[in-house]
């Protein structure tokens, strides 16, 4: 499998011996579609609600003020734009994966916003682990919808698991950043 950047930065590094390596790596690229599809809404969002207001049976809104048609599409996009050059400049996934993997993550935002709703979690509010990983868990996902070829003999359960304890200190110091910035209202 020829990987054109991946390849010439990584081919002399990689071996039996750090395989770990290459499943960190290969980790973070998988990974990254997702985490800049997640993080675009902050900047883009606005706009009409992706529920319209509207409550669920249970009379609570179904995703919160947070979650609008503007925000989720500006962050696919992203997401999309990120995940075709991943698949051009480093690991040769199929197109698909750089629609699907920013699709999944927010829908997994978005089920978690319906699941704190549910809980009684004002948009905003915090629900740990969950606000740290439920985008992570939609990109998984979706990518299970479709074969994954990995370099480097990295299995798709590694990355799954790599992603999954990578995310939280990395959600963690970017939404601090971005509260620093003003960006968000709290730091989770």
């Amino acid at each position: 499998m020829d990987i054109p950047l991946l390849n010439l930065v990584l081919t002399s590094m990689i071996s039996p011996a750090n395989h770990y390596v290459a499943v960190i790596i290969v980790a973070v690229l998988f990974i990254f579609p997702a985490y800049c599809a997640n993080a675009t809404p902050v900047l883009a969002g606005g706009g009409t609600k992706i529920d319209f207001g509207k409550n669920f049976i249970d009379g609570k809104r179904l995703f919160g003020d947070n979650k609008t048609f503007k925000g989720f599409f500006f962050g696919w996009t992203v997401g999309l734009g990120v995940g075709l050059i991943v698949c051009y400049l480093f690991i040769p996934f199929p197109i698909i994966f750089a629609i699907l993997s920013p699709l999944g993550a927010l829908l997994g935002d978005l089920l978690a916003a319906f699941l704190k709703r549910r809980l009684n979690i004002v948009p905003g509010g915090m629900l740990p682990v969950i606000d740290q990983v439920d985008f992570v868990i939609g990109a998984i996902i979706f990518s299970l919808l479709f074969s994954l070829t990995l370099p480097f003999d990295v299995q798709f359960w590694e990355v799954a698991i790599a992603a999954l304890l990578l995310t939280p200190p990395i959600h963690l110091f970017t939404n601090i950043c971005a509260y620093k910035l003003k960006l968000k209202n709290h730091p989770w």
